[in-house]
């Protein structure tokens, strides 16, 4: 892709990225679909484009760079750390607007100074936008999946509800949701008495016999895709699940947490405040959260000017510990955003744990408020 394809900034963007040690990289435009449909969000994967190989294999239009890019890295059997760049377009399904547009953004692979490379994206993401919209008000937003998952785990809640509430952390409608139904338990439908009452009496081996043979009289045990064990344990699971309840303390507490929102300079102290107030043990979440703070201050950033929001997430499943997003005030539409990702790599296939943050600009909302084209008109 040559400049004369990108928007007019590009060089601007591309200097930016260049004074950062960011080596920029591309990434074919077809990628396999399946590191998509298992890791990058609901959100994501409904916008996708998919195809298919000539050999079957399920394919999709580029809907993000982060994946294609943590991809090449392992690949290409690269040392870490490394810091990438990107620019190019990614291709998402919208209700309005284009489906095509340009992305660009870095990905900071390896560092093992974690405090320090996650205050190192927050601040390039906002000195490149601040390059590129001189003058402009913006609002960064700050959030902590890591924080979240720590008070969901002192809360004592079971692990399928720990993973259910993380998979809708960032969606405040769906965790709403999530919450009424610990509030208010409800009995799993579509159970027959006589498997009701072999899940309460907790005998498996009964049970384990029983689904064999409906399995066995309807031929399903032939194609069955799980044993009868696996089906008997999965029942169990969610019968389990359907009929947990958070006690009303512990409810009230989840949603104090949650309704948190003040300076990003005044968190630590908030946060602390909450959970000695709680009786929670957060472990090495905060501290965490507190060193992250002083590598911001250390590299010069105004804490004050940054909002901490505790309900804060981004819409993707791979982000483990900080998200961030910056937009003007009152707006809606994003103009970057990014987070930290740790357990990505491993997941794609990297041998070694790879600790990972990164960020990326939407540059066809930073063209229009530049007064320059709009990036997403005549596209299909």
């Amino acid at each position: 892709m040559s400049l004369l394809d990108l928007p007019d900034f590009a060089p601007a963007l591309l200097a930016q990225f260049s004074a950062r040690a960011a080596e920029r990289v591309n990434t074919p435009v077809i990628q396999p679909a399946d590191p998509f449909l298992d890791m990058a969000g609901e959100d994501l994967r409904r916008r996708i484009f998919l195809t298919a190989s000539e050999t079957g294999a399920q394919l999709c239009l580029r809907p993000e760079f982060t994946i294609p890019v943590c991809l090449r890295h392992i690949e290409t059997a690269t040392g870490t750390p490394k810091r990438y760049a990107y620019l190019g377009e990614v291709f998402r399904q919208r209700r309005e607007g284009a489906a095509e547009f340009y992305q660009a953004g870095i990905e900071d692979l390896g560092e093992g100074d974690t405090a320090r490379a996650d205050a190192r994206a927050i601040l390039d993401a906002s000195e490149i936008l601040a390059t590129l919209l001189p003058g402009r008000p913006l609002q960064l937003t700050v959030g902590d999946q890591a924080v979240f998952e720590a008070v969901i785990q002192a809360l004592g809640l079971p692990l399928g509800w720990r993973k259910r509430l993380i998979h809708a952390f960032g969606d405040r409608t769906h965790l709403d949701q999530m919450l009424e139904r610990l509030a208010r338990p409800q009995p799993m439908p579509g159970l027959d008495p006589e498997t009701q009452a072999l899940l309460s009496a907790g005998d498996e081996a009964e049970l384990v016999a029983q689904i064999a043979a409906r399995m066995e009289a309807t031929g399903y045990s032939t194609n069955a895709s799980r044993s009868p064990l696996e089906i008997a344990r999965r029942l169990k699971e969610k019968r389990e699940l359907a009929e947990t309840r958070l006690d009303g303390t512990a409810l009230l507490l989840l949603r104090e947490f949650l309704t948190l929102e003040l300076p990003l300079a005044e968190a630590p102290a908030a946060l602390d405040g909450f959970a000695d107030a709680a009786g929670l043990r957060l472990g090495g979440a905060l501290s965490h959260f507190a060193e992250r703070l002083a590598a911001l201050e250390t590299l010069g950033a105004d804490l004050s000017a940054m909002t901490y929001r505790a309900a804060f997430g981004r819409p993707l499943d791979y982000y483990t510990g900080l998200v961030f997003e910056i937009a003007e005030p009152g707006a809606t539409e994003v103009l970057a955003g990014g987070g930290r990702f740790d357990r990505l790599m491993t997941l794609l296939g990297a041998r070694d744990h790879i600790p990972a943050v990164g960020f990326a600009l939407w540059l066809d909302r930073i063209a229009v408020l530049r007064g320059g084209q709009d990036l997403s008109e005549g596209r299909a």
